[in-house]
């Protein structure tokens, strides 16, 4: 595996006979990153020694995917994965931590923050507005640009098939069709990421894209029924060039779903903390520091 940082590696038994994979370091309130599809937490590698001056950072593999468990089954929708990461927390001593999720990370941490509003004080979201919504304004561009929600979604293993015949091709084309300099990943960055993305991985990850288009937006709407809304803050960053930063107001979106909204564009497309890892770090450090030692 390749250095995500400095820091100690950890596996955490969160029940069902699923181990999630982490990696721990700093000493400061408890931070938990989160990763995007088709990522690992090794997506953090040039913003968490940043934030790690400041916060103990806790940067964690989702179910399914890096060196997590990828239970078999229909297994990951986002109450599941977001207590998954609950437990992570719990059993190194964090009752109430900060959230920072990229893209699927965010919606884990948006489920998180709905699910255990105790436990987390804050919530950045990265390059997303929320699943529902997104679901509720299919148009063109976004069918076009986010084809791969309703591929992934096919049943009889067609996407699992197809993705598995050439895996190193369908990586490329969700990392360097979405950001704006091709030196963003390079060589063993992308070997990394090959090396998390084998068979056991395509099967989990379709999975959580079908539950995202299934039980995750049932959950979602009983929350809108309901009236719950995010109260923690929350930061919404967004890539200006990317799907989201130009097709959304993506403040005015958020505050539909949470109380405490503030955020910006950065100079990236989607992934933000490769592609503008500064600014994106300094962004978060702010953000995070208004709400003290929670």
């Amino acid at each position: 595996m390749m250095e995500l940082f400095e820091g100690d590696r950890t596996t955490v038994e969160v029940g069902g006979g699923v181990r999630i994979a982490a990696t721990v370091r700093g000493d400061g309130p408890p931070l938990l990153l989160l990763h995007g599809y088709p990522q690992t937490r090794s997506m953090w590698r040039l913003v968490a020694p940043e934030l790690a001056e400041r916060f103990t950072v806790v940067a964690s593999d989702l179910r399914g995917y890096g060196d997590s468990a990828k239970p078999i089954g229909e297994h990951y929708d986002k109450r599941a994965m977001a207590a998954d990461q609950l437990a992570v927390m719990r059993s190194l001593g964090f009752d109430r931590f900060a959230v920072v999720g990229h893209d699927r990370g965010g919606r884990v941490g948006h489920r998180l923050a709905l699910d255990a509003p105790e436990a987390v004080a804050a919530l950045a979201v990265l390059d997303i507005v929320p699943t529902l919504y997104m679901f509720e304004h299919v148009d063109r561009a976004m069918a076009t640009s986010y084809f791969h929600w309703f591929f992934l979604t096919q049943g009889g293993g067609l996407p699992e098939t197809l993705i598995g015949a050439d895996p190193r091709a369908w990586l490329e084309s969700r990392f360097r069709g979405r950001a704006r300099r091709p030196d963003v990943f390079p060589a063993e960055v992308m070997e990394e990421y090959g090396r998390c993305f084998d068979a056991d991985t395509i099967r989990a990850s379709c999975a959580d894209y079908r539950a995202a288009a299934g039980v995750d937006l049932e959950h979602d709407r009983e929350d809108r029924a309901a009236g719950r809304t995010i109260e923690a803050p929350l930061l919404a960053l967004w890539g200006e060039s990317s799907y989201v930063g130009r097709n959304f107001d993506v403040l005015a979106v958020w505050r539909e779903f949470a109380a405490h909204v503030q955020g910006h564009a950065v100079e990236a497309d989607h992934y933000l903390a490769e592609e503008a890892p500064a600014e994106t770090a300094a962004a978060l450090r702010a953000f995070l520091e208004q709400g003290g030692a929670w």
